[in-house]
């Protein structure tokens, strides 16, 4: 059953549309994994069993009638406990929405649905997804499958977390400042932060909005590109798209890369970052020299993408959490307030700058990306850190100054707009995994992937069984 349940998705795709696996057995070996590990990592923190066996055995009727399928039909799946399902309780990780029951499904969901996945129920995340330590009053701590004293990053992180022990093959994930990315970092998985519009979101508060973004995490490069071929494709109902045929993401990821010019920023522009993070990304540069690739140390100037982040993050927040922080302030944690607030004080002159400031940070990057194809980085700029740490306060003796700031790494990118993965190429000295960011041109998610398969380490050194 082990085996069973750290088989690739395409593996077991082959399994379920053969017959030589039924949708109800993959169920049953997810479920016993869940019961195996998910008391000790609380990475799953609701259940719909009834609703899981209904259907995958409404998909295993139609393959044993003939019928056409999804090949991804009876993969199970947890969902984001961000992310609406109908008639399955939703709590955002927040004690004011901890008894909701949506009424309709998320485009996303419904493409899940269309394809005949299983969804299992709910991952953990902090409250409405802010911060990338994965804690709520609700549900408690999700923690790091490789060691349950660290956290497992956020805020995707009860996702990555799932499947990082084998409970799904992989899972969906949002991410603003990180919240793909960095939980894939910290848990050696794979999290890919696509181009704005490539995976649409509907409904949403602001249809023309670029910092988040949904996508996938999954334990490799594949897994991942399966996901994102039923995450990604157009509809009628979104203002942005880029998203074409979302097919292609399930063909092979293979490509010689001798020649290809590779940037390498240890700090992404002199931030700080940990000696055993920087040493560890270090190291695994030979993995990109061994392609044949070109690997260069060069960088884009971005420094200007932090003032952009902030300001732009408090206004997004202040236009789908105003709501709330007037009629729940009481209920909701320091950090939810202060973003709300952040955005409250902001001027028209400073809404203004921070999006010059975005554009120009798009534009530094395009340019950037002409030389080289890739730009490659640390995801985060600290290892996992104790679970019961809200946020890291300093960085090898250099003092914070917010609870994004040991995260800059993952925000300047995303005020780039660039498709951007965690790729798990590394471990500390200690023997906790350490992601390298893999920046692509814009709308080049496969290419992304494509390098993302080229150096992830073998399977078998990133899967843990026994947290």
């Amino acid at each position: 059953m082990t085996d069973l349940v750290f088989k690739s998705a395409r593996e077991l795709s082959a399994l379920l549309v053969s017959k030589s696996l039924s949708a109800r057995e993959l169920l049953d070996a997810s479920l016993a994994q869940i019961d195996r590990h998910n008391p000790a990592l609380n990475a799953v923190v609701t259940l719909d069993r009834d609703g899981a066996y209904a259907n995958a055995d409404a998909v295993d009727a139609r393959r044993m009638r003939g019928d056409p399928t999804s090949p991804l039909a009876g993969l199970p799946i947890a969902v984001k406990d961000m992310e609406p399902v109908k008639g399955m309780r939703t709590t955002k990780g927040s004690p004011i929405l901890k008894d909701w029951i949506p009424d309709y499904d998320t485009m996303m969901v419904e493409r899940f649905r269309n394809h005949g996945l299983t969804i299992l129920g709910k991952t953990n995340v902090p409250e409405f997804a802010l911060g990338s330590q994965t804690f709520n009053t609700i549900f408690g701590a999700t923690k790091n499958p490789w060691d349950v004293t660290k956290t497992c990053g956020g805020s995707s992180g009860g996702a990555a977390v799932g499947v990082a022990t084998g409970m799904f093959a992989f899972a969906d994930g949002s991410d603003m400042g990180g919240s793909l990315r960095n939980p894939a970092n910290f848990c050696g998985m794979v999290g890919l932060r696509p181009s704005p519009g490539r995976v649409p979101d509907y409904p949403v508060a602001n249809l023309w909005g670029t910092l988040g973004v949904h996508g996938p995490i999954a334990r490799t490069a594949e897994d991942a590109a399966w996901l994102l071929s039923v995450q990604a494709g157009d509809d009628p109902r979104v203002t942005m798209g880029c998203c074409g045929d979302p097919t292609v993401y399930r063909e092979s990821l293979d490509r010689d890369f001798t020649g290809v010019r590779i940037a390498y920023s240890p700090t992404l522009g002199g931030l700080p970052v940990e000696k055993q993070v920087r040493d560890a990304l270090d190291a695994s540069i030979k993995r990109f020299e061994a392609l044949g690739a070109i690997v260069e140390e060069a960088e884009p100037d971005l420094a200007i993408a932090d003032n952009a982040f902030q300001v732009l993050r408090g206004l997004h927040l202040l236009g789908s959490m105003l709501p709330l922080y007037k009629s729940h302030k009481h209920l909701m944690k320091d950090t939810a307030v202060w973003n709300v607030e952040q955005g409250l004080k902001l001027t028209g002159e400073q809404i203004s700058e921070a999006q010059l400031q975005q554009s120009k940070c798009f534009e530094r990057m395009q340019r950037f990306l002409t030389k080289y194809e890739y730009l490659i980085c640390p995801v985060n700029q600290v290892a996992p850190f104790d679970v019961n740490m809200p946020y890291p306060m300093e960085i090898d003796g250099v003092k914070l100054d917010t609870y994004l700031d040991w995260m800059k790494s993952a925000c300047r990118i995303t005020m780039t707009s660039h498709p951007a993965a965690s790729a798990p190429v590394a471990f500390t000295k200690s023997g906790l995994p350490v992601g390298m960011q893999i920046v692509g041109r814009y709308g080049c998610e496969r290419e992304v992937l494509q390098l993302v398969h080229a150096v992830e380490l073998p399977s078998e050194k990133r899967f843990t069984t026994n947290p």
